[in-house]
């Protein structure tokens, strides 16, 4: 399929093969088609303080003009001229509403967490996956939030306590200790890790991509294994794991499970993951030199369109060790 989009000024040429590498060919026409376009403003009702119903009633009074995400119950969206209108709302400065893109979204239902259980968000900065976890939790059990960097964790623990999550409590840790603090503690974790961003390119801020190159994903690569590590370290027998970043990079999310596949063997199960949406392609099978285990098709890859940004999901279920 010949592309309509030859030239993309300011996106690192080695990043576009790269990615016409990783995406199939569809795919890959479909990100270039939304790569300029303003994403549309998504929001999680936040049912820790407000029903669905009231909240969206409440905007509608105010002229604002909501529309429900299918396959979120508490998810909605509004128009890119609605956006200002929405953040200067009493709902918005009071933690009745949190901004948040869908791709962010799945990411915890695919987690599913339940009410009374014990759960670690491992890289919780700014929060909204913790809200959104504890939310589903209808604020019963436990989660202990870890945030590494010393202002994101204010941000954090400000966020937490704007939203009335009661049951969350963060921590000013790194996150690659935590396996060794509190080994087999949790039900579920979830750790969205740090990365190279590359599903939040946008050309309409080079900011988003300015400074990206391959060195950096080798940076983050190497913490990406240690906070794996510690993650599996903290579930329980049976417990369930999903590892997620905003990266298209088979480095950091197919390279990085099969890491932890190789270091646990077989107490590691990569379960599949049920998509509600067209917008995906399954995990890779390999990439450059390297081969990953068959079962990392059952990792999924979010392709941006109109909402969503690009995001990999990986859900495990972790046994004895």
């Amino acid at each position: 399929m010949k592309s309509d989009y030859p030239d993309l000024p300011g996106l690192p040429p080695l990043f576009m093969q790269r990615l016409q590498n990783i995406l199939s060919p569809e795919n890959y026409e479909q990100y270039l088609h939304f790569l300029a376009a303003t994403k549309t403003t998504c929001f999680r009702v936040n049912t820790l303080k407000i029903s669905i119903a009231e909240l969206i009633d409440r905007l509608h009074a105010q002229k604002i003009i909501t529309h429900p995400i299918s396959w979120c119950e508490e998810g909605y969206s509004v128009a890119n001229d609605q956006r200002r209108m929405l953040t200067e709302t009493t709902e918005f400065q009071t933690g009745l509403l949190y901004i948040q893109n869908p791709s962010s979204l799945f990411a915890s239902l695919v987690l599913s967490p339940k009410p009374g259980e014990e759960v670690l968000d491992l890289a919780a900065a700014p929060g909204g996956k913790t809200l959104h976890l504890a939310a589903l939790m209808k604020n019963e059990g436990r989660i202990a939030a870890v945030e590494a960097v010393k202002n994101r964790f204010f941000r954090l623990k400000n966020n937490i306590a704007n939203a009335g999550a009661n049951i969350v409590q963060a921590y000013h840790k790194d996150g690659a200790l935590i396996g060794r603090l509190v080994p087999k503690r949790f039900d579920r974790v979830l750790l969205d890790a740090p990365c190279s961003s590359e599903g939040r390119f946008d050309l309409n801020n080079p900011e988003s991509y300015l400074y990206w190159n391959e060195k950096k994903i080798t940076e983050m690569t190497r913490k990406q294994k240690q906070l794996i590590y510690s993650a599996i370290q903290c579930v329980k027998p049976n417990g369930i794991l999903v590892y997620c970043t905003c990266s298209f990079s088979p480095e950091e999310n197919e390279a990085i499970v099969q890491y932890a596949l190789d270091k646990f063997g077989q107490a590691i199960e990569i379960l599949p993951i049920t998509v509600p949406f067209p917008n995906f392609q399954t995990g890779l099978s390999s990439w450059k030199n390297d081969f990953f285990s068959p079962v990392m098709e059952n990792a999924i890859r979010i392709i941006p369109d109109a909402m969503m940004s690009g995001f990999f999901i990986c859900k495990m279920r972790i046994n004895s060790f």
